[in-house]
């Protein structure tokens, strides 16, 4: 659909604004370091800027934004410069979430979700952060919807082993 000026600036007003602290949790988390995050997620509007035309009414706005942040945060990944540095990010250096203090499960499980693989946490992310289906998962990823259900199942796996060798943690 063909939008003027002042349609295209409002979407995008209304899309940074509902969007931009969810997208810099996602990315922060998938590229475990909040400048990088920040970079990605500034890179995504950017991207959303340039194809506001190219949204249709029909596709789920959300999961398009995703998609392309997902994108851009792999790329910065793959880039041989981020290779070569060790960053990883702690809880308490995600932007603050809307409520009260965070309890010390919460922050052991968000622990163990950043020390999964990249393809692991990128579907635990988007299934139990984000509430997509792994349908929705699929289209985001480029995936088939059984390789979706296959990482999410090896993610809770490993999330599960995590947390009860955490010695933090007393067993239950």
């Amino acid at each position: 659909m063909k939008l003027t000026q002042e349609e295209r600036e409002a979407i995008f007003r209304r899309i940074v604004k509902t969007y931009q602290t969810e997208l810099l949790r996602l990315c922060a988390c998938c590229l475990q370091d909040r400048m990088l995050a920040e970079d990605a997620v500034q890179e995504t509007f950017m991207k959303v800027y340039r194809k506001l035309d190219s949204l249709r009414p029909e596709l789920n706005e959300k999961a398009w934004l995703y998609k392309i942040a997902m994108n851009c945060s792999r790329d910065i990944l793959r880039n041989a410069w981020f290779k070569r540095i060790n960053r990883h990010v702690t809880p308490d250096m995600l932007p603050d979430p809307a409520g009260p203090p965070l309890s010390d499960e919460v922050i052991d499980l968000n622990r163990a979700i950043a020390s999964l693989n990249e393809k692991q946490r990128e579907v635990i992310l988007l299934r139990y952060y984000q509430g997509f289906s792994e349908t929705e998962i699929a289209g985001i990823l480029g995936l088939s919807q059984s390789s979706v259900a296959g990482r999410l199942k090896r993610a809770k796996e490993q999330l599960h082993r995590s947390l009860q060798t955490d010695p933090g943690r007393e067993s239950t």
